[in-house]
């Protein structure tokens, strides 16, 4: 089965967001009426993100509509080892193209400018909404 390698500096065993005052970060956690629906991999702001292994590029992803959210408003879609998912919360260096494992994708965004005292970190959100946990 596919394993992600390294998605953040600073976090090599791609350690996972517990519990925060924002909530927890494993798939499936409650969020108000709705499930969380991707896993959090914890990354300081403005920390590189490296491709966890080689993949394409697929374009920016929209993760909010509300502008108080702005500053964090950015993500990527991505493809490889046969697998289709999304970055949040990343300024990629690019959208498209190819980048090899362990090479950099961009950086963390500022997570504590829109969630204060959030665990900051990288949501990685499958294209079909399936858990990815077993991916880690």
């Amino acid at each position: 089965m596919v394993k992600f390698g390294q998605l953040c500096s600073g976090n090599s065993s791609n350690r996972r967001r517990t519990g925060d005052r924002w909530g927890q970060g494993h798939y499936g956690a409650r969020r108000g009426n709705r499930e969380h629906q991707g896993l959090d991999i914890v990354c300081n702001d403005g920390a590189t993100v490296y491709a966890p292994f080689d993949v394409k590029l697929n374009g920016k992803v929209i993760v909010y509509t509300d502008p108080k959210k702005a500053a964090i408003n950015d993500g990527i879609n991505l493809s490889g080892e046969g697998l289709c998912f999304k970055l949040f919360y990343v300024k990629p260096d690019k959208y498209s193209g190819v980048v090899k494992k362990g090479q950099r994708i961009g950086t963390l965004l500022t997570m504590q400018s829109v969630y204060p005292g959030i665990t900051s970190h990288v949501h990685v959100q499958m294209c079909d909404k399936s858990d990815p946990t077993k991916f880690f």
